[in-house]
């Protein structure tokens, strides 16, 4: 608005009129653009096609970076990985028909893992809409269980305001994914563009902030409890409430078992921190669940892969569930005081009202239970290099401080046993929905938003074949990333349930790859291999100090297994230990 100033035939000077400045007249492309941007968006990945043609036409001028992946798919996934590690919002673009088909993968990880996500889809032209038209599919239709909320944008006027309601879900309460569908047209079209300041929608409110009397009556619980232990989820990651988690944690003096995505909402490294629960989770974390009397939930869904069989789950225990989603509170395990809000705001009542206290017999008697027998099986392997060694390796040669991506299968479960991810927003894996090719595209994304933090990912040779033909896009970029393959020449833990359940019935899990150390090459990276123990430490440290990406092919035992493991249907108290050591009794 501006103002000007006029005199009269008197000279003398009235107030002031405002003029109002029209708004300017974009195509819907430049519409998309200039919304992205007045979001703080400066990064989208995607990959044009033709029902995007005019949407790339005007993103040239902008200030927005675009990430050119191989499929779209692993566009999604590099931006759920840009948005696990910043906290902000990913974006991803794909073209009608198949490329809007291949997003819904991406869709559904970040609905399970509950990443704030909003894809931008092109539609065939409004005219050619259910008509079968090139590439017409109904993404909305589609994608309606994946997603948070969808649209299918009709006019160039209401792409702003969309987009304004569609940050605002993907973000707000449990975030999720949002799908924006634009048919090409409306892209062309020409409208005025003013940028909302308010979404406008009002049936949808999440409630942050929980109730006092809920919470009260959990720090009662927690107050009286014996044998208390706290379940922690990624909820706390997602509210960014790492620092008053630990400063609960500390006063109150309560152990912490780790949901798969709740690892780094407390330094592992700390001594309340019991690490990874459930199906691979530590012994001591599984035995705690056993004999804990008050279980307290933060930011978890009570995942199957967690509770292991839910008649065997915390037998012994009270439960308090708070999570920012009312439906997950009950939905599987009965909760005895529910507290509905986000963690951090959850934390900010609970910590003045529970009193300090430190549990040592509790606590001793939980170390007590830690598996050796699993530390001792580090040691003995000379012939490979060993899985649980290269782990720790990294994670020891890097201090801790790297981002680690991982794909999906029995790497994924050694990393997040072994890691030791002291930081939140550093461990990035697909959790829910355990989407192979998981590794590479999410390192992508992450180096992206963190170029400041060095990133390494954990793959293995079944799963980095689904996407290594994003290699060419870590190329291209220019990223520092360093990928580590542990090559077993299988698909290693569908082999390992097929061991263990199916009598060793290896059907269809042999699989060959390529000559990685070559195939790095190939793409202008730089590719090493590992074949003993000696040889770990040196190429980790040979990778980091080479510019761009660097693959490392770790050679390993072919039929290693990945222990503890709990059994389908099994409770956790039944986990498998691995069966080619025996404990001594102090093991027991």
């Amino acid at each position: 608005m501006v103002a000007v100033e006029s005199r009269s035939l008197t000279g003398e000077v009235p107030a002031q009129t405002p003029i109002q400045t029209r708004p300017e007249i974009l195509s819907g492309a430049q519409i998309v653009c200039r919304s992205l941007e007045e979001e703080g968006v400066t990064t989208v990945f995607g990959y044009p096609g033709g029902a995007v043609i005019p949407l790339y036409d005007a993103l040239p001028p902008t200030n927005l970076h675009h990430v050119l992946t191989r499929f779209e798919q692993w566009a999604g996934m590099a931006a759920i990985g840009y948005a696990r590690v910043t906290g902000e919002v990913g974006v991803c673009i794909a073209t009608s028909g198949p490329g809007a088909t291949n997003l819904v993968t991406a869709l559904a990880d970040a609905m399970l893992d509950s990443v704030p996500l909003v894809a931008i889809t092109g539609q065939v032209m409004q005219g050619l809409i259910g008509r079968d038209g090139f590439q017409e599919v109904d993404i909305t239709g589609i994608t309606l269980p994946v997603t948070k909320h969808n649209y299918l944008v009709r006019r160039p006027e209401d792409i702003a305001s969309t987009l304004k309601e569609a940050f605002y879900l993907a973000r707000s309460g449990r975030p999720g994914p949002v799908l924006v569908d634009i048919p090409k047209n409306v892209f062309i079209a020409k409208a005025p563009y003013t940028y909302p300041e308010t979404t406008g929608r009002k049936s949808y409110q999440p409630n942050l902030v929980p109730n006092m009397r809920q919470v009260r009556l959990a720090a009662e619980m927690m107050n009286s409890a014996k044998r208390p232990l706290i379940m922690a989820g990624h909820g706390i990651i997602l509210s960014g409430a790492e620092a008053a988690f630990r400063e609960f944690t500390e006063k109150a003096g309560i152990p912490v078992i780790f949901t798969l995505l709740g690892l780094g909402a407390l330094d592992e490294g700390h001594p309340l921190s019991l690490g990874l629960m459930g199906m691979h989770g530590h012994r001591a974390a599984n035995r705690a669940l056993d004999e804990c009397d008050l279980l307290i939930n933060f930011g978890a869904r009570f995942d199957d892969r967690a509770t292991g069989n839910l008649s065997g789950f915390a037998p012994n225990a009270k439960v308090i569930h708070v999570d920012i989603d009312p439906a997950e509170i009950g939905k599987n395990v009965p909760t005895d005081v529910p507290v509905v809000g986000d963690a951090g705001e959850a934390l900010k009542l609970l910590t003045p009202e529970v009193q300090s206290r430190d549990h040592t017999g509790w606590r001793n008697w939980i170390e007590g239970q830690h598996n050796r027998v699993l530390r001792a099986a580090l040691e003995d392997r000379p012939e490979w290099p060993e899985p649980f060694s290269i782990i720790k390796t990294i994670s020891e040669v890097t201090d801790h401080e790297a981002v680690l991506t991982t794909d999906v299968g029995q790497h994924q479960m050694w990393a997040a046993q072994h890691f030791g991810v002291r930081h939140g927003r550093r461990w990035i894996t697909s959790g829910g929905l355990g989407t192979m090719g998981f590794g590479l595209p999410s390192a992508i994304g992450a180096k992206m938003g963190r170029p400041d933090l060095e990133v390494w990912t954990i793959c293995g040779d079944g799963g980095f074949q689904m996407s290594g033909n994003e290699m060419a896009t870590a190329v291209q970029e220019g990223l520092d990333i360093n990928i580590a393959i542990i090559n077993n020449g299988y698909l290693g833990m569908v082999r390992q349930w097929q061991d263990l359940f199916h009598a060793r019935n290896y059907s269809e899990v042999e699989i060959s790859a390529p000559d990685f150390v070559k195939f790095a090459e190939a793409y202008g990276a730089t590719g090493i291999r590992v074949t003993r123990h000696e040889e770990i430490r040196p190429a980790i440290e040979r990778a980091r100090s080479i510019k761009g990406p660097v693959l490392i092919d770790f050679v390993v035992e072919p039929e290693a297994n990945v222990y503890p493991m709990v059994a389908p249907g099994a409770s956790n108290s039944d986990m498998i230990q691995d069966p080619q050591w025996s404990p001594s009794p102090e093991d027991v």
